[in-house]
């Protein structure tokens, strides 16, 4: 299966299954959020501890 077929299978599949893509896609989004927020304030902490 070439990668024009591979993409072409992907995007049929998201059209099929809407609801499956998007709490996949909610479920990405909130994780990577969660891991920016945790850093952000872990750095507050540190600058605030160290001045």
């Amino acid at each position: 299966m070439g990668l024009f077929q591979s993409i072409k299978t992907a995007i049929r599949n998201i059209r099929r299954n809407k609801l499956r893509s998007f709490l996949t896609m909610l479920g990405i989004i909130i994780g990577v959020s969660s891991v920016i927020i945790l850093v952000a304030i872990g750095q507050g902490s540190s600058q605030d501890i160290t001045s």
